[in-house]
């Protein structure tokens, strides 16, 4: 289960960090309100193929974390950056 996710520098996000709860998590907002830029990002960790033009700053690193709850285990941190260089 993904406990918590931390964007930075990607597309329209500067900082955001989320801590889901247990159960169910439900994320809503207007049109542009940057749903799917969270699933983007989410994607990225899960291994999909970045992309240079998704960095909102060209001068940072885009860097995103996950943490999941891989049931009975320890939680486990997985992290990417992109980089323009």
């Amino acid at each position: 289960m993904l406990k918590r996710l931390s964007v930075e520098n990607y597309a329209l996000i500067d900082k955001l960090d989320i801590a889901f709860a247990p159960g169910l998590n439900i994320i809503t907002g207007e049109t542009g309100a940057g749903k799917s830029i969270l699933l983007g990002a989410l994607g990225l960790i899960l291994g999909n193929r970045g992309d240079v033009a998704a960095i909102r700053d060209a001068q940072r690193n885009c860097v995103i974390e996950a943490e999941f709850d891989l049931s009975g285990c320890s939680p486990r941190s997985i992290s990417t950056t992109i980089s323009n260089a």
